[in-house]
């Protein structure tokens, strides 16, 4: 029995990691994509992206990965539109997103659903709630007139 999870998971990670920075560099090479600002930065954002939706580090994002990634992003979709969404991106037929296409789709050749939850996905995340003891507020503050204030209690 092997006991190295731990151990395997992040050779599989790390060679992960090494594949993704490949097709960045020819992202870069190609100056298919010279024109968008701050490309580099892009990619590396991108990157750590897919990677965190890439359950499993297989190189692809499948239906169950991008069912779990909107549900956190409080996006949820059926299987149904879910698959749609992939469709609109994989280029290579096999039912999942492989990085490259991830890349192409984020960096606006592909102008989809997903692109525009992943874009947004900021916005998706809860606000920090203010800390500590509320500030005394009077009626104005409320927006209520003084003169309707007889009519409260």
């Amino acid at each position: 029995m092997n006991y190295q999870g731990g151990k395997a998971y992040g050779q599989k990670l790390a060679r992960q990691e090494q594949d993704l920075d490949d097709i960045n560099k020819q992202f870069l090479a190609s100056g298919t994509y010279d024109d968008i600002e701050d490309l580099e930065e892009k990619l590396v954002q991108y990157k750590a992206q897919f990677i965190r939706f890439d359950l499993d580090c297989s190189g692809d994002i499948d239906e169950m990965e991008m069912k779990q990634m909107l549900e956190k992003l409080d996006q949820p979709k059926t299987h149904l539109e879910i698959r749609k969404m992939i469709q609109q991106v994989d280029t290579t037929d096999k039912g999942t997103i492989a990085y490259p296409d991830f890349l192409i789709m984020m960096l606006g050749g592909k102008n989809s659903v997903l692109r525009m939850i992943l874009l947004f996905e900021e916005k998706a995340k809860p606000k920090p709630k203010p800390a500590g003891i509320a500030k005394k507020m009077s009626l104005a503050d409320l927006g209520i007139r003084p003169d309707m204030a007889q009519h409260l209690g």
